[in-house]
């Protein structure tokens, strides 16, 4: 009855934790027999960086190459990595350090960009690489890491089918459409962008203005009149279409037309259009000159 079983353990074995392990440390390689390497390895719990055996064990890279990486991803961000700051700490000197540099760009571990900061000043900005896309490219080499499974590409997001724009309201039309009229009309519509670089139109809302233009003119409204009343009070934040501002502003403030003369009145002789002198601008005169605003012997214009 007080017999014990001695194949029982007394109590369960802990695991053997670090260095302690039978299979570890230097007792194991003893025991190998083997006379390579052996690692005594202790844990790293603080102050430690990690690095891929793609690059300690390159088949391409210099050993001084290697060991330059191993330094530059060990360094904090902001460090200085420049020839000048690892000639003053290593002593390998400045030419063989900058054929290691040249190593690590032509694989992918640096990247140099140039940038400008906010003062002005172009500063070389290095970029640390711990896993190159250059390796990524070749799975098969030794001591590379595996390319990664490419993600499916996702469906492109279908684009709403584009609405063509709304027709321009319609414009007044006028009673001649004669060539020079027209003319005139489109060199004013032209004109505004001097006045407000939003006002630039195209050859098609132009064409489609004009006739508007043309009508104003007719009935001895003066282009400056005009174009006073299509410049002013734009909305600040500018115009999305300003073809379609212009053409509801030539319908909605067309000014009526001249007074009715009895035939027995004497009718106003209505002038050819010609070109100012001074400011380029169509006006009505009898002989080419200068229009209304820029003659200085007018009272108006003094």
């Amino acid at each position: 009855m007080d017999t014990q079983n001695p194949s029982v353990p007394l109590r369960a074995q802990s695991g053997i934790g670090g260095n302690k392990h039978p299979n570890r440390g230097p007792q194991a390689a003893a025991r190998s027999g083997s006379g390579g390497l052996t690692h005594d390895n202790t844990r790293h719990t603080t102050r430690f960086t990690v690095i891929g055996n793609h690059l300690v064990q390159h088949p391409d890279l210099s050993l001084l190459a290697i060991g330059l990486a191993c330094h530059i991803q060990s360094l904090p961000r902001g460090a200085r990595v420049d020839i000048k700051t690892l000639t003053a700490r290593f002593p390998e000197g400045a030419t063989r350090i900058a054929a290691a540099l040249r190593e690590l760009e032509t694989h992918g571990y640096l990247r140099r960009e140039r940038a400008r900061v906010p003062g002005g000043r172009i500063v070389t900005r290095t970029i640390s690489c711990n896993q190159p896309t250059a390796q990524r490219q070749h799975p098969d080499r030794p001591g590379c890491p595996t390319r990664r499974p490419a993600r499916p590409a996702a469906a492109p997001a279908q684009r709403p089918p584009r609405t063509a724009p709304k027709p321009l309201p319609a414009v007044p039309q006028p009673a001649c459409t004669a060539p020079a009229a027209l003319q005139a009309a489109a060199d004013l519509l032209v004109d505004l962008r001097r006045h407000d670089p939003g006002l630039l139109l195209s050859e098609k809302d132009t064409a489609h203005l004009a006739p508007g233009v043309a009508a104003w003119l007719e009935r001895d409204v003066s282009p400056a009149a005009v174009r006073r009343a299509l410049t002013a009070d734009l909305p600040p934040e500018g115009l999305r279409r300003p073809a379609a501002l212009l053409a509801h502003r030539l319908a909605a403030q067309l000014p009526p037309p001249p007074p009715f003369r009895s035939p027995a009145a004497p009718q106003p002789v209505r002038h050819p259009f010609q070109t100012c002198d001074g400011c380029d601008r169509p006006f009505r005169a009898p002989a080419p000159g200068r229009c209304r605003d820029c003659r200085t012997d007018l009272p108006e214009a003094a």
